[in-house]
């Protein structure tokens, strides 16, 4: 069964929401939409105070080589544009907008008709996915249309979709499988137009065999689009890991995807591709999963991009007595967040509510040599010697020693006896290291 070579743990699944149906979450009386929602630059607002904006209207213009449009998720009134702690913790500049109503942009096709012919060009399906605001949806948020634009000298030859969501609880992604496998297919023909090439894998992982079933059949009806298998092994749904375990390429460190031939992108990304091209829809949206052990109703969202978490949670059945952390994302890679007043973002993939017992970190002892960390990373490094470099501030040996190859998949820290932060100290590291090199790069 394929799979990747290097690594990998087997942490409990938790698909507790695997079962439910997309709901749509009802519009909030109000949003806060960060400008800063992609892998890049901030957007720079173009609405002001007291303006009065629809559905899908842009409200942040991405002027950046990697950048990416912001639209307005709701209609009503520019209340005031300010700055707002998002999931990642930092002050970020946002548009607040009191709703009123739910008046939509007249360019966008609202009806449920599937359009199945593309009749853009490349040039003009690229330009689109631009306006239409479209970034990666698997939570690195990089600006979709850059990774159809393949550098001089460099040639795609594969579109790999990732259906892996390998990340415990999350089941976002199951679901538009399931009940967007057109929309989503079509999408991929877009995305395979853009590229020029004329082959795409969807990678799904074994346990979810109705979406593999599912799709395989919609496959007849989409030449050169095929269904892959994979054994289920997180991370699995890495850039790297699925190429290596799909087409069997390995991806040199410090390199993209592209330097084998291939452009990665995650099923979510594909439906919105669909949206864009073919309905016009900017990504004011997307699926968030709702879940946890103690949680009531364990659920998959349709959200507005802006809403607050807390009233994901609510919608959910509320926050649970026992709640020790809520986490953005899954409990792998995800982030703890500081408030539930947070808006949720283009990334913004799951909402993870851990019990206190869940939640509790073992007391930190001394490394015992073990070398359990090495053995599961998934990119052949060494994350105790890295957290080490970190800890006590040796970032141009971090460098050296190849930090930023790291996924912050977390599997060192889920697999340490001695209850290291590894994670901690390796994102401290990239993120340190990644200023020294910028710094480099201005002398």
């Amino acid at each position: 069964m394929k799979t990747f070579k290097i690594g990998g743990v087997h942490p409990e699944e938790n698909k507790l929401s695997a079962g439910a149906g997309i709901e749509i979450l009802p519009v909030p009386e109000k949003v806060c939409i960060p400008v800063s929602q992609s892998l890049g630059a901030p957007s720079k607002v173009v609405v002001e105070k007291g303006a009065i904006v629809k559905t899908g209207q842009l409200i942040a213009r991405g002027e950046a080589f990697i950048s990416s449009n912001v639209h307005s998720s709701v209609s009503g009134k520019v209340v005031k544009i300010d700055e707002v702690i998002d999931t990642s913790g930092y002050k970020r500049p946002a548009v607040f907008i009191d709703v009123a109503g739910d008046e939509w942009d007249e360019g966008i096709d609202r009806s449920k008709d599937i359009i199945t012919e593309i009749k853009l060009t490349r040039e003009e399906i690229i330009k689109k996915i631009n306006e239409m605001g479209v970034v990666g949806l698997g939570g690195a948020t990089f600006p979709s249309h850059v990774k159809l634009m393949v550098p001089d000298g460099k040639k795609a030859e594969h579109l790999l979709i990732n259906g892996v969501e390998c990340e415990p609880y999350l089941t976002s992604d199951h679901r538009l499988m399931l009940e967007r496998g057109r929309e989503l297919m079509i999408g991929i023909k877009i995305l395979m137009k853009g590229l020029n090439v004329n082959q795409a894998w969807i990678g799904i992982e074994r346990n979810k065999p109705d979406a593999i079933d599912h799709l395989r059949k919609l496959s007849s009806e989409f030449p050169g689009i095929e269904i892959v298998p994979l054994k289920v092994k997180y991370p699995q749904g890495g850039e790297k890991q699925l190429i290596k375990a799909v087409l069997n390429r390995e991806v040199p460190s410090g390199k993209l995807p592209i330097e084998v031939g291939c452009v990665v992108n995650n099923v979510g990304t594909a439906l919105a591709v669909y949206e864009a091209v073919q309905k016009n829809k900017p990504l004011i949206d997307r699926v968030v999963t709702v879940t946890g052990k103690s949680l009531k109703k364990p659920s998959n969202l349709l959200v507005r991009i802006g809403t607050s978490v807390n009233t994901l949670i609510e919608f959910a059945g509320g926050l649970p007595d026992d709640t020790g952390k809520v986490i953005n994302g899954g409990p792998m890679m995800g982030r703890s967040l500081t408030s539930l007043d947070v808006p949720v973002n283009k990334g913004t993939s799951g909402i993870l509510v851990m019990s206190e017992k869940e939640s509790f970190r073992v007391p930190v002892s001394n490394c015992i040599r073990c070398a359990r960390c090495i053995h599961v990373c998934p990119m052949g490094l060494e994350p105790v010697l890295l957290a080490q470099l970190s800890e006590n501030q040796q970032y141009e040996m971090a460098e050296k020693e190849r930090i930023l190859d790291c996924m912050e998949c977390g599997s060192c820290h889920f697999t340490c006896p001695a209850g290291r932060p590894l994670l901690d100290y390796l994102r401290l590291g990239k993120n340190k290291v990644g200023i020294i090199i910028r710094n480099r790069g201005k002398k």
